[in-house]
């Protein structure tokens, strides 16, 4: 995840975007058996999910459970010393709402024991190795249960580099890039998710405090209208001219899915 120190801002937008919208009944039958399929053709006994309390785990939790069954799906929760009890709680609701025990992993020891050793550096730096000491966490349950690791990570995410590299970004699934953010909240209300939970502020809690849009400098609502355009062919005065937002703003998305597309790609070779 990249430093950023865009100041946020507030646009005139609709409510829904059009362009946004999707069929909830027939992503979740794809989604399930998209999951279902992989888990079956690769000859795992089941998935692993890394859960934090947020939205698009939750999600993501909800739809393996549909699609292999509660007894095949691990739910692991990775605190750290900047976990709050809101975290806690919200990952209670979950495994209460599914009918799934969750595995708790507590990370900031290991964590430490980096800093011991490298020394320590800026929250950013410091951030994405909480997220690749998680991934660590998840591929040694993947490796010693025989199974899949199912990731979180959304569209929005995805396609603005708004993930750690070989961090939160590595997973052998991950069936909500198809979906933008705004998207997944729409899903994560259709499922019947406790509001409690899709209500929350976005957060990848890499840092106490953070938040996801705050650090993008920009509303998931704008940003979501401009990638869903962008992926569609419309050039930046065009997408700007229909969402009615400033021509830097949507020349700035532009930038981060272009500068980003490093994240995106296995390593480069000759």
């Amino acid at each position: 995840m990249e430093q950023r120190s865009y100041v946020l801002r507030s646009f005139v937008v609709q409510p829904v975007d059009p362009l946004l919208a999707f069929d909830e009944a027939a992503f979740v039958k794809s989604a399930t058996e998209f999951i279902r399929r992989k888990v079956e053709s690769s000859g795992a006994r089941g998935v692993v999910v890394g859960v934090s309390g947020g939205v698009d785990s939750s999600v993501t939790a909800t739809l393996c459970v549909k699609a292999i069954g509660s007894n095949r799906v691990l739910l692991l929760f990775m605190p750290d010393e900047i976990t709050t009890e809101e975290d806690r709680r919200c990952v209670s609701l979950l495994s209460q709402w599914l009918g799934v025990e969750v595995r708790e992993v507590p990370i900031t020891t290991t964590v430490y024991a980096f800093f011991d050793l490298l020394g320590r550096a800026d929250r950013v730096t410091e951030g994405n190795l909480r997220a690749r000491v998680r991934m660590v966490v998840l591929y040694w349950f993947a490796n010693r249960e025989r199974r899949l690791v199912v990731g979180t990570s959304n569209r929005s995410e995805w396609l603005t580099g708004y993930f750690t590299k070989y961090g939160d970004g590595a997973s052998d699934l991950a069936p909500l890039l198809t979906l933008y953010k705004t998207q997944v909240w729409q899903l994560a209300r259709w499922l019947g998710i406790p509001e409690f939970i899709v209500n929350r502020t976005p957060s990848a809690r890499l840092w106490s405090g953070q938040e996801d849009e705050r650090e993008l400098g920009i509303r998931y609502t704008i940003l979501d209208s401009v990638l869903v355009r962008w992926e569609r062919g419309y050039d930046p005065k065009a997408i700007a001219s229909e969402i009615e937002a400033p021509l830097h703003v949507v020349d700035r998305i532009v930038k981060l899915v272009q500068s980003s597309s490093h994240k995106r790609q296995l390593p480069q070779h000759l």
